[in-house]
């Protein structure tokens, strides 16, 4: 017998109501189930972000019910049978139900369906071909979805290989649903599919690689997942820069769920390598920076460095910067991770402080415009901060009078 979700208030809340209430004005009841990810979170009990919905409604049906409901229709992806539905400020992805006519591993060509049967023969994994009405009651039309996803088994629908390349991208899916959601030995039916195709990944933009890649990072506990994934040889494809697992596995253990910070972890200590990954992965300029940052030691920080040295550092490179070096220290030296922890806690609670003097300053000095305004700044500036940042206005005027006198 299906399982039920029960009365979780995603399902029963009066937006989604309006939805079901839309689409089956045209299609009838049951013409409208949630489907994917949804229903396997709530069958795991598991939060539930995105709230996904199938139907045999085709993308033009789906949209004129919408808009005779008055609701919001946006043609999200309408070439393959996406619209989004927005019911009380919140998004519901509805998809008309699908078969693959051509795939060339990184996009499909698909026809419309009535048949629930060969939408969920398409999808990747058996745990997320499961569907489930408004009232919550779970359709499984592969018989096998609902107790793989109990037992934490991430199986391909079908034969592995042909569903890799029906998309490329299913080799990261499948690590990363194995981070999230497996236990026990991995299939190895999917282990040995994703070592033979692997340099289908190459077909890939960039973006999917990176997106994917940091999703799978984010996990509790990825470790089991990224070792697979470098046994395989599937690390070597996507991070060819990776220098190993040991730092990556210690920052995991230390309870770090930072997927960017695990990402900098797997990469050498070299900013131009950081850099070069970046660039590949086409990531985005602030977390290009902050890798090249976390690999840069042009200003060395130490375990046992004193506050006020590590007030000096967090004024130098800034507290996410310094956090991030702290714990990628203690993950590569357990030895010294109390040392490391303080240094991470410090950059924490970091305000910076605000240098209090100005061009004004100087130029009260009679000193007149130009590259000495900027120099004797810098040179006073220079003196708080080697003097752990004094709260003391007229002291540094003074030592600007000086600076300005001796020039």
């Amino acid at each position: 017998m299906s399982e039920t979700l029960g009365r979780p208030a995603w399902l029963t809340a009066a937006r989604t109501a309006a939805v079901f209430d839309a689409l089956e004005a045209a299609g009838g009841p049951g013409c409208a189930r949630f489907v994917g990810g949804c229903v396997r979170n709530a069958l795991l009990g598991r939060k539930v972000d995105d709230l996904d919905i199938a139907t045999p409604l085709t993308p033009d049906m789906v949209t004129a019910a919408l808009r005779a409901a008055r609701l919001k229709a946006v043609p999200t992806g309408v070439e393959h049978g996406t619209v989004t539905a927005i019911s009380g400020g919140k998004p519901y992805e509805i998809t008309t139900l699908r078969r693959d006519v051509e795939t060339d591993g990184r996009r499909a060509v698909v026809a419309f369906t009535d048949d629930w049967g060969e939408d969920a023969a398409r999808r990747d994994f058996t745990l997320n071909a499961l569907y489930a009405d408004r009232d919550g009651t779970v359709f499984d039309p592969l018989g096998s979805g609902e107790a793989d996803a109990h037992a934490g088994r991430i199986v391909f629908v079908g034969d592995a290989a042909t569903r890799i390349r029906e998309d490329y991208l299913r080799i990261l899916r499948f690590f990363r649903f194995t981070a999230w959601y497996g236990r026990g030995v991995p299939d190895a039916a999917a282990v040995a599919a994703c070592a033979a195709l692997k340099d289908g990944l190459g077909r890939l933009a960039a973006e999917r690689v990176s997106k994917e890649l940091l999703k799978l990072l984010a996990a509790a506990d990825p470790r089991a997942a990224v070792a697979l994934m470098a046994e395989t040889g599937v690390m070597a494809e996507v991070l060819p820069e990776a220098a190993g697992l040991a730092r990556s596995e210690a920052l995991a253990a230390l309870g770090v769920r930072d997927p960017e910070l695990r990402l900098a972890a797997l990469l050498p200590d070299d900013p131009a390598v950081a850099a070069a990954a970046a660039r590949r992965l086409r990531l985005s300029n602030d977390l290009r920076d902050r890798l090249v940052a976390a690999a840069d030691g042009a200003v060395p920080l130490d375990a046992e460095m004193t506050a006020a040295e590590a007030r000096r550092a967090l004024y130098a490179l800034g507290a996410r910067t310094v956090a991030d070096r702290a714990w990628l220290g203690a993950a590569a030296d357990p030895t010294a991770a109390a040392g490391w922890r303080r240094l991470a806690a410090l950059a924490h609670d970091w305000r910076k402080p605000k240098f209090p003097l100005s061009g004004a300053d100087v130029a009260a000095l009679g000193v007149r415009r130009g590259p000495r305004v900027g120099a004797l700044l810098r040179e006073a500036e220079a003196w708080w901060v080697e003097n752990d940042f004094p709260d003391d206005r007229l002291a540094l005027l003074a030592r600007l009078r000086a600076a300005a006198e001796a020039r």
